[in-house]
């Protein structure tokens, strides 16, 4: 009974130690989909958010990436770390702060090659006060907030 018990306490301390960290990137509840389905290239090509179709997606990061059109999946798919958002598009300022918490894609900014989310209006204008302050805290902070 001895060694049953070892190996339920390595599989209960594995399993906690799992669970308490969150994904690479913010997809929300119970989806698998990146920036809420929207197209990061879009951000970049026309400076305006473009909600993505399923008919062109690809897997990166352990999440779900749709774009507008075949042309922004093939830039995305050769270079998916200029084109995803910082921090696995999680708010930037909360990471700054230490904390997670939701990205939304009609809340951002693109900063020296970039995309940046923020979690809402208010917050957003708030990380507009000092960007490259908040970039500098949110990166000393990542990945370690997910933990």
């Amino acid at each position: 009974m001895t060694g049953h018990f070892s190996l339920m306490t390595i599989i209960l301390l594995f399993t906690s130690s799992a669970l308490a960290s969150e994904p690479l990137v913010y997809t929300g509840l119970l989806s698998n989909t990146a920036l809420g389905g929207y197209d990061s290239v879009s951000y970049f090509e026309s400076g305006q958010p473009a909600k993505g179709s399923a008919g062109h997606a690809t897997e990166y990061n352990g999440a779900t990436w749709r774009f507008a059109n075949p042309e922004n999946l093939a830039r995305f798919k050769n270079d998916p770390q200029r084109y995803a958002p910082s921090y696995g598009g999680y708010c930037a300022w909360a990471v700054s702060q230490g904390y997670l918490a939701k990205g939304d894609p009609q809340h951002w900014a693109i900063r020296n090659g970039r995309l940046y989310l923020n979690v809402n209006k208010s917050v957003h204008d708030q990380w507009l006060a000092d960007p490259e302050g908040f970039i500098r805290k949110a990166n000393a902070n990542w990945p370690g907030v997910l933990e």
